[in-house]
């Protein structure tokens, strides 16, 4: 935990008008975020449009990023459906310089609890790099279950889960029988409350591109016993939580909104897409009812 960090944000990719990685950008938002209140970022995640970046601009933004953040934690999203692919890339990545790696449940193939408990052993024990598996049966189709989580978190390297099922009795469960050292990140925004409540450890969001200092404050408020300012955060950040992740699919809400906020992130590569004037305007609605919890201010930071 004290290597990594308690809350990490899943970075959007910034892109120039042809849609080639602004990587100078991206350099500028990694900082931003640190200062707001990240321990660090993850890059090429969901939120970085991964499925849409080669091998090799996921490494050179893990390069440039870590460059703009000495000292914090940079995790590389590096996981796939192809065990042996998600290897050579982690390869890469830890050859680069990454803290960890980020390794989504394999998607559309669906494999069994055995398979994905033998991809994620393969990827920590060839990359030799910290391993962080990410269930999200939403984008995945399959989820992972306590028993395999916990299984998989017997083996050497892999240092924890971002838990992203939205049932709250699964991630209580690995909580509860979780070994010493192993790290349960909330993978949706809004369970980071409950899931701290059960034993959970903290978040790797996307709200926290606006709103890092108020997440860490409310993480921070639960963990020194202050129950009512915790949950007045979490209720006061609700509604933008859910405007940027109900109006569209993670990352189009926010890259959306973020040039309006003073941070052109540039445009989606397809098949993604903005969102209409209207839905833009509605998610801005949710960013004014925050009110002071926003405190994006990119213009601020060099």
């Amino acid at each position: 935990m004290a290597e990594i960090g308690r809350l990490l944000t899943a970075m959007v990719t910034p892109m120039h008008k042809d849609g080639a990685i602004d990587f100078d950008a991206a350099q500028r938002l990694a900082r931003q975020l640190v200062a707001d209140g990240s321990d660090g970022v993850v890059v090429a995640g969901t939120t970085g449009e991964s499925p849409t970046l080669s091998d090799d601009e996921k490494i050179e933004l893990l390069r440039r990023v870590k460059e703009a953040i000495p000292g914090q934690s940079v995790v590389a999203g590096t996981g796939g459906n192809d065990t042996h692919h998600s290897i050579q890339l982690s390869k890469r990545a830890a050859e680069a310089g990454a803290d960890a790696l980020l390794c989504v449940v394999p998607y559309y193939n669906k494999p069994p609890q055995e398979g994905m408990y033998q991809h994620f052993k393969a990827i920590a024990e060839e990359s030799g790099t910290p391993v962080i598996m990410y269930n999200i049966q939403a984008r995945t189709a399959v989820n992972m279950t306590v028993q395999t989580t916990l299984r998989c978190a017997e083996v050497p390297g892999i240092i924890g889960v971002k838990e992203a099922s939205g049932d709250i009795d699964q991630i209580g469960l690995i909580c509860a029988r979780k070994p010493e050292g192993f790290t349960v990140w909330s993978g949706d925004d809004s369970f980071t409350l409950p899931l701290l409540a059960v034993g959970g450890d903290g978040l790797i969001g996307v709200t926290t591109h606006l709103a890092g200092r108020a997440m860490k404050e409310m993480i921070g408020a639960f963990l020194r016993g202050d129950v009512a300012t915790a949950q007045h955060i979490h209720g006061r950040l609700l509604p933008l939580i859910k405007a940027l992740m109900t109006t569209a699919a993670n990352p189009v809400p926010l890259k959306s909104v973020l040039p309006a906020l003073g941070f052109d992130a540039g445009p989606f590569r397809p098949p993604l897409a903005p969102l209409t004037a209207p839905e833009v305007e509605r998610v801005l609605d949710a960013v004014r009812e925050a009110g002071e919890l926003v405190t994006f201010a990119p213009a601020g930071v060099g």
